[in-house]
């Protein structure tokens, strides 16, 4: 495909008033909005920094973030896995709803690995598509993973600009069999993984975050110049198994690899947020730091990171899944030295950066985000629930302190016996467990105040547990009243897809002959 690549499609919002304003005035009258810069992690857990309790203190930086900003402790995501989690972020929508699930099998983990057919769907709204509406110029950097086909393409949903990959850095492969994942800048393919773009699989070591460092600076300069507010999407994957360092940071941590990068990703962010200062615009540029799901222990201590209090990890809907590290960061607005208990979600940055930029959420589609600004500038606390989805299933509400559990499972004992544990050194009798357990009728209730490890349910019996269940199955059954499930959009795998011939392979001889189309089923074991 050419570099001259036709725009993104066609586009339908609703604007507020002031958003009117701007979109009949033009870009130019925008100037004054406010920047817009999320930072999300891949697989980081709410025990990675210091300013969440992580021993080691090797995060000076976000921890200096959290000192001058706000700190959540009960913020979310929508999924327990990468992709689902990222579409939610987007599109203030629950996985379930913008098709990021699969029907394959019940309370099944899906996501986009390179030979999945489907992507995000042309009827959900993204973000960027939005701001744009307001005169924001957007760009990603890293990991897109909503679909890597041509039709996803994120400069066909709203961004302007793109530096990174469509999918995990997963590799190398034999290109035969296989193809080395791409990665892009902007519509063309700049390489691929492990051919031109290193990743030392026996030292850890690769120059990425480095890469995506200077893209950022650069892009915040570019647009300070040209006086746009922009929108930056920060989507770095250093923490993701296979994990990577830059050569001067491997080997100066505490924690081996994995903390090497967890001190390269807070050297960058230091170094971001100090841009953004020596160029006049922090006290107008709006930044968040979060993670897209928790720690994968399957790959700790050498490969994952730490959920600090919580029970296990990445994959499942106890809090070590889902619970993520955030910090809200805007000097001149939000108070230094803020810890809220506000339940929030990735989803909240949909519909918090809308309204930094004065529009109102799109009106003909059910959003579950919320504005936080409320809660990160005046310090309110919003009464709102978190639901925990696997897949297909809502496995848990959290209202207030209580979390009620109507499913449990960590993985199957197939899995387990191979060695694929969730929950290493966790293990709760009749909680973690490894066949799908439905508790619809007498729901598994935790109070995460006094136990935030999920390890002792409230007894059946007991006034509390009643009082609370009752409360909790009132909004479930509200949820459930409003829920219309998107189109699954993880049902389907074919070989032929992959990253064989990606745009711009012709220009670096790097394209590859495709195999016959054979879609299947995609196998989704948890």
């Amino acid at each position: 495909m050419a570099s001259a690549a036709p725009g993104p499609r066609g586009l339908r919002w609703a604007l507020g008033p002031l958003g009117l304003c701007w979109a009949l005035l033009g870009p130019a009258a925008a100037t004054t909005a406010t920047n817009i810069v999320l930072l999300l992690m891949d697989d980081m857990g709410w025990g990675d920094l210091g300013a969440f309790g992580e021993p080691s203190k090797e995060t000076p930086n976000l921890d200096q973030m959290a000192a001058e900003g706000m700190l959540f402790l009960d913020f979310y995501t929508a999924s327990p896995l990468c992709s689902p989690s990222r579409a939610a972020l987007l599109t203030g929508r629950l996985p379930v709803r913008n098709g990021f699930y699969t029907t394959n099998g019940h309370a099944r983990n899906a996501y986009t690995p390179q030979d999945i057919v489907g992507g995000i769907p042309d009827s959900e709204l993204l973000l960027p598509e939005l701001l744009k509406k307001a005169g924001y110029t957007n760009k990603i950097i890293g990991k897109w993973h909503l679909g890597h086909r041509p039709q996803f393409h994120p400069l066909r949903h709203g961004f302007d600009e793109w530096f990174g990959s469509p999918n995990c850095h997963f590799g190398p492969y034999n290109s035969s069999e296989r193809p080395n994942i791409p990665v892009y800048r902007d519509w063309d393919m700049a390489g691929r993984y492990y051919e031109d773009f290193k990743i030392d699989l026996k030292t850890g070591e690769s120059n990425l975050t480095q890469l995506y460092l200077q893209e950022a600076l650069d892009f915040i300069s570019k647009q300070q110049a040209s006086q746009q507010p922009f929108f930056l999407y920060w989507a770095i994957d250093a923490t993701h198994a296979p994990v990577y360092a830059s050569k001067q940071f491997l080997g100066t941590s505490q924690r081996g690899l994995y903390g090497d990068a967890v001190r390269e990703i807070d050297d960058s962010v230091g170094k971001i947020l100090k841009h953004l200062q020596q160029l006049g615009i922090s006290e107008n540029t709006f930044v968040f730091f979060t993670s897209d799901n928790g720690a994968a222990l399957i790959s700790a201590p050498r490969q994952g990171g730490s959920n600090g209090p919580f029970l296990c990890g990445k994959q499942t809907t106890f809090e070590g899944g889902m619970r993520e590290p955030a910090i809200a960061w805007w000097p001149g607005h939000i108070p230094a030295g803020g810890v809220s208990h506000q339940l929030g979600s990735v989803m909240d940055l949909f519909s918090t950066s809308l309204s930094l930029a004065a529009l109102q959420p799109p009106s003909d589609r059910q959003i579950d985000g919320i504005d936080l600004l409320p809660v990160i500038l005046q310090g309110k606390l919003i009464d709102r629930p978190i639901f925990y989805y696997r897949g297909n299933e809502l496995m848990a509400v959290r209202a207030g302190l209580y979390k009620a559990h109507y499913w449990t499972w960590s993985n199957s004992w197939e899995e387990h016996s191979k060695g694929i544990d969730f929950c290493p050194g966790q293990s709760v009798d009749g909680v973690t467990t490894h066949t799908q357990e439905e508790h619809t009728y007498l729901p598994l209730l935790f109070h995460l105040g006094r136990d935030p490890g999920e390890k002792f349910p409230l007894s059946f019996a007991s006034e509390e547990y009643q009082q609370a269940v009752q409360h909790i199955s009132g909004l479930l059954q509200q949820h459930r009243a409003t829920l219309v499930p998107g189109q699954p959009q993880l049902n389907v795998c074919d070989q032929a897809v992959m990253n064989w011939a990606p745009p711009g392979c012709e220009k670096l001889g790097k394209c590859l002959k495709a195999p016959e189309s054979d879609p299947k089923k995609c196998s989704w074991p948890h």
